[in-house]
């Protein structure tokens, strides 16, 4: 009795798996630890298949930086519960670490790769499956590089629920970080009005066209005067998502590019990620759970 309760106990130190389910997965596997592992992670598969329907849209971000590379990540779980606990913060931990020593093209590549102890990035995510009992996603992730005379500068938000990355002409690493909180803040989407493409200028002109047309004061006016009230209407719709036109978060009586101007530094480019953008998250109506638990 005491042998397979030391095995129990070496196999969920290994593992993480629950007691019940270390001592199924050793008796299913001849008592044999190997076998018994690889019980857990098929086990594990099952699971994480059972629950792919479930919403995962919680979860961390974040971004590390090593040496001339540095990567923002975001990987999803189901309940901010998980999200805060050691496993997970591990695991997003070890994962930024593969991409930044390995460079990965895409999430597909990156789950292939193996960690210095050799396991993969999938086998990482179903072992801390089994774990922590939820549905975890490896969402997204973004290496950058920077070149000699630049520098990076990142901020995380309410401990990963925002975290942003800037690349930056520059030798002032605090107004580097200074521009990070404000592409945190300001949620921008493109750096420069350059940027915009063509086919959103074109969608955002027509709508202000149409738009105008219900307006009896704007018919009254000249065809020129017109083409610069609805140009300048586009501009202002455009404003609030271009990083450059934007306020800057420590000073907002001058914008970003004045900002930039002053402190002798240019943007090369910008990474922001916030746990679960454009994931549509679930919905629970709480009486209806309890009206059913009622009968």
């Amino acid at each position: 009795m005491s042998e397979i309760i030391e095995l129990i106990k070496v196999l969920r130190e290994r593992t993480g798996a629950g007691l019940m389910d270390c001592k199924h997965a050793l008796q299913a596997s001849d008592m044999d630890i190997e076998k018994a592992s690889d019980w857990l992670r098929e086990k594990g598969i099952a699971k994480q298949a059972k629950k792919a329907n479930r919403i995962a849209a919680e979860g961390l971000t974040t971004v590390k930086i090593q040496g001339d590379k540095a990567v923002v990540l975001e990987i999803n779980c189901e309940t901010d519960f998980v999200a805060k606990s050691d496993p997970f913060i591990k695991l997003v931990d070890d994962v930024a670490n593969v991409c930044l020593e390995q460079n990965p093209a895409d999430v597909n590549t990156l789950k292939t790769l193996a960690t210095k102890e050799g396991t993969t990035v999938d086998e990482l995510f179903v072992n801390a499956g089994i774990k922590l009992g939820e549905k975890l996603s490896l969402r997204r992730f973004k290496l950058v590089e920077k070149k000699e005379g630049e520098i990076f500068g990142s901020y995380i938000h309410g401990a990963g629920a925002i975290t942003s990355l800037v690349r930056i002409k520059s030798t002032n690493a605090e107004f580097a970080e200074q521009l990070a909180m404000s592409v945190a803040a300001n949620a921008p989407i493109y750096l420069s009005s350059k940027d915009i493409p063509a086919e959103e200028i074109e969608k955002e002109t027509k709508l202000q066209i149409e738009t105008a047309k219900e307006d009896e004061s704007f018919k009254k006016k000249p065809e020129n005067i017109q083409n610069k009230i609805i140009d300048g209407r586009v501009k202002k719709h455009f404003v609030e998502s271009v990083l450059l036109e934007q306020e800057f978060v420590v000073n907002p009586d001058i914008t970003v590019a004045k900002a930039c101007e002053e402190n002798k530094s240019e943007i090369i480019e910008f990474v922001r990620y916030q746990v679960g953008e454009g994931i549509e998250k679930r919905k629970d109506d709480f009486a209806a759970e309890v009206a059913k638990e009622m009968q």
